[in-house]
């Protein structure tokens, strides 16, 4: 339909569309379950930790990840040290996102590696006090979607079996203070695939079956 006579003609803003962003975590050298996120269209893919297991057998998966390119952000979980994964990504063109920061959709997006001390003495742990000194940085980023390997403390997201919590007491407090939009984390395998309400906080634990988010741009 031709517009009214005199009627001024304006292009069409384009309108902004949601980013998706897929995370997934503890991959543990499993080449098929990788390959099958690496299948899904994203904008963003987030390796949340434990590629690997003890380091072993990261390069392994580089083709995989690299087929996603500048596209792919990385942490170290418990199982890969920080130096290691800094290399993995340099060496296969992808991005370490190691207390890293970027925004996406009018989002910050904050990456923290690591777990809280395990029994098992692994290659990538933290102190509690060090889990919240690195976890500050991100404090005043808003609205923050916060990606970290270990989840936070006595919540359905930590629950190794009935009675048994294994997450962060920092991360929790700082969830608790900060009410990041969204929180995704792994680590604790038995806890794959829940999602719970933690006050304004919409948290994941993703797993090797990962999550795929639809960020609205704001």
């Amino acid at each position: 339909m031709a517009p009214p006579q005199g009627a001024a003609c304006f292009p069409r803003a384009p309108v902004a569309r949601a980013m998706k962003l897929l995370v997934f975590s503890d991959i543990h050298g499993d080449e098929a379950a990788l390959q099958r996120l690496m299948a899904i269209e994203a904008d963003y893919y987030f390796a949340a930790g434990d590629l690997s297991s003890w380091g072993r057998g990261l390069d392994r998966l580089g083709p995989l990840l690299a087929a996603r390119g500048e596209r792919v952000w990385v942490l170290p979980g418990n199982h890969e040290s920080a130096e290691a994964v800094a290399s993995f990504a340099r060496r296969w063109g992808l991005n370490d996102f190691h207390e890293r920061s970027f925004r996406v959709a009018g989002y910050h997006i904050a990456g923290l590696g690591y777990s809280n001390p395990t029994p098992f003495d692994t290659p990538g742990e933290y102190s509690e006090e060090e889990i919240a000194r690195r976890l500050e940085k991100f404090a005043s980023l808003e609205p923050l979607v916060l990606i970290c390997h270990c989840p936070p403390w006595n919540t359905p997201l930590d629950r190794v079996r009935e009675g048994v919590h294994a997450g962060s007491r920092s991360l929790r407090e700082f969830v608790e203070r900060v009410q990041p939009a969204y929180l995704f984390c792994g680590h604790i395998h038995e806890a794959e695939g829940i999602a719970v309400q933690l006050g304004r906080t919409q948290a994941f634990s993703v797993g090797k079956r990962g999550h795929l988010l639809e960020l609205a741009p704001l």
